[in-house]
């Protein structure tokens, strides 16, 4: 009753809200801050903002060079029914859960688990991940910046094989024909590898040698460029993103026009957009768009808790998240005419047949699309607004991925919040120089190592735990009164399904494929040896490791018997006082206890 009485009184005042979810102690009809005073947090200047966060975020470098080639060579237009239907069974509702979860807890991705304690560490998971990510990450905009600064002369550097850097086996595509299948290479292909990444200059992750100053500036200025958008926190990451996340569709816009008008363009288009219904019959199909769709909405990297703690207690989250995450899936399908108008204007140029040069991955934004860019009029112009793109692609995600770390411990450790200037230094300047190993010759061999570990099964993991935390330990009826609070209107029951019991399903599934189907990395011919391998499971390991081990310390940690401290420790924290009173404390554990059982029958 007074836990009822709490909620349903002061958190009508915004302030009261704001005081009962951090930290405020509960005695019998007041709230206290045992820091003498209330501490109000920040929120968005505009709902735009907010908006623009979000999609710039969810809108990376992926729905560029990754789901066009999906569907290209799944199906087609068919890849869409399996990419649609995890997107409404999974990827819009933890969308959905994620946003309001932030905004009504308004803390980051450790501090929102005051609702069921135990699972705190999955918070931290969430959290490292997103760090692990910004190691190699932020490499990726360094190679946009040094491929835009590339572009400011009169002919590409990529254009021709008689550079210093380009190996007897470097020849056009007019004279390919000549040289072995396995061995030529392109011009495009060599200033990457060989002009760009000096990779010829390794002999594998264990000989990775110095850092190359070029690269190195580049990742330095992408560093200051995000220390300045987070510095202040969402005040001036807000408006950022005003240009960060806008940018993208202006240019995509702009070469979808100059796309289509090329010869071999609507070839391509056609072969983008062909249907093979036969493919849905294969079960990669339907593995490769769940997979697409864990990783396209960026859930459970913490950045839509963090972002969504920040807006006001009664945004209408739902609709945010219809809003935002329909954008990002409509923009991976709108890029898809983008890439496959040049190509198809590939293919038809050099007369060689569309999977010649369709590709995934790095291979298409710093290969493909340099050398189709290359062989148009102005194309040192094109090059330009195409690399503007990608770099603000980058930035905003990479500014996600920033705020998540940054929040999320700023708000469980409160003595960083009036030192948010400094602490924001201290993580870039450490991914930083944890990037540096990517700049190096053999940079691109731990690059191909922290992208296949750092947040591949893991965040898969995370999410998993969070769903089930959410859904079957605080329970989905209690979340959709917090939501009803915020928005004025209960989730539907389809909504309460998918939290229940299709998403945390499909997500399991998606464990068990991960680890089923998981493939050693590699780079070209390069196998990395064991030791990197096991590196990498070490890594991925450490971020999921805190889930158990934040269980057991906290477990640990309370005070009393055993079944007192699991009634602590997947009881509010906020409502801890029930537990500490002798005449409710069993009644209180058998409550949660019926609860997870009925929930389970």
């Amino acid at each position: 009753m007074i836990a009822s009485l709490a909620l349903h009184g002061p958190v009508q005042v915004e302030l009261i809200l704001v005081k009962e979810q951090n930290g405020v102690q509960f005695t019998a009809s007041t709230l206290t801050d045992p820091s003498g005073g209330p501490v109000e947090r920040e929120t968005w200047g505009k709902k735009i903002d907010f908006l623009l966060s979000v999609i710039g975020f969810a809108v990376d470098l992926a729905n560029v060079w990754r789901f066009p080639y999906l569907c290209y060579k799944n199906g087609g237009g068919a890849f869409l029914v399996p990419y649609m239907f995890f997107m409404v069974i999974a990827g819009m509702p933890l969308f959905y859960m994620e946003l309001a979860l932030g905004q009504y807890n308004r803390e980051g991705a450790a501090g929102v688990w005051k609702i069921c304690p135990i699972f705190k560490g999955v918070g931290y998971t969430v959290i490292l991940i997103s760090l692990y990510v910004g190691f190699y990450y932020n490499v990726i905009i360094s190679w946009a910046l040094f491929y835009l600064f590339s572009s400011f002369t009169s002919e590409l550097p990529w254009v021709h094989c008689n550079n210093t850097w380009n190996s007897p086996n470097c020849s056009d595509w007019a004279h390919n024909s000549s040289i072995n299948d396995s061995h030529k290479a392109t011009p495009a292909q060599e200033y990457f590898e060989r002009g760009v990444l000096h990779i010829q200059d390794s002999g594998g992750i264990d000989d990775l040698g110095k850092p190359r100053w070029q690269l190195t500036s580049c990742l330095a200025v992408v560093i200051v460029l995000l220390y300045f958008s987070l510095w202040k926190g969402v005040k001036t990451s807000g408006k950022v993103v005003w240009i960060t996340a806008t940018m993208p569709y202006l240019v995509l816009t702009v070469l979808l026009i100059r796309g289509v008008t090329l010869p071999g363009a609507m070839d391509g288009i056609r072969a983008y957009l062909s249907v093979d219904f036969l493919r849905l019959c294969d079960a990669q199909v339907w593995i490769e768009a769940a997979t697409q769709i864990c990783f396209s909405l960026g859930v459970g990297f913490g950045v839509l808790i963090a972002f969504s703690s920040y807006n006001k207690f009664s945004n209408n989250c739902y609709r945010d998240a219809i809003i935002t995450s329909s954008i990002n899936s409509l923009t991976s399908f709108f890029s898809g005419f983008v890439v496959f108008s040049f190509l198809g204007y590939m293919s038809h140029k050099h007369n060689v047949p569309l999977d010649k040069v369709a590709r995934d991955g790095a291979g298409l934004v710093f290969v493909i699309y340099p050398e189709a860019i290359a062989t148009l009029p102005g194309s040192s112009v094109w090059a330009v607004i195409f690399f503007i793109m990608l770099l603000t692609l980058g930035i905003d995600s990479a500014m996600g991925g920033m705020e998540s770390v940054i929040t999320g411990l700023i708000d469980e450790f409160k003595c960083l919040h009036k030192h948010r200037e400094l602490f924001t230094l201290f993580i870039v300047v450490s991914t930083f120089l944890i990037s540096l190993f990517c700049v190096t010759n053999g940079g691109m061999y731990v690059f191909t190592l922290l992208d296949h570990f750092a947040a591949g099964t893991s965040i898969l993991f995370g999410v998993l735990i969070e769903a089930i935390g959410i859904a079957w330990f605080y329970g989905v009826d209690r979340f959709s009164d917090d939501i009803e609070e915020m928005i004025g209107h209960r989730p539907g029951l389809y909504w309460r399904l998918c939290w229940k019991f299709v998403s945390p399903c499909f997500l399991l599934f998606m464990v068990v494929v991960s680890f089923a189907t998981f493939n050693p990395p590699s780079y070209g011919s390069y196998t990395f040896p064991t030791w990197a391998n096991m590196v990498g499971w070490c890594l991925a390991i450490s971020s999921m490791s805190m889930v158990p081990l934040y269980a057991i310390y906290k477990l640990c940690s309370l005070p009393g018997k055993f079944c007192d401290r699991i009634a602590y420790a997947i009881t509010p924290e906020t409502e801890h006082h029930l537990v500490d009173n002798g005449e409710v404390r069993q009644f209180t554990v058998r409550v949660h206890l019926s609860t997870t059982q009925t929930t389970s029958s």
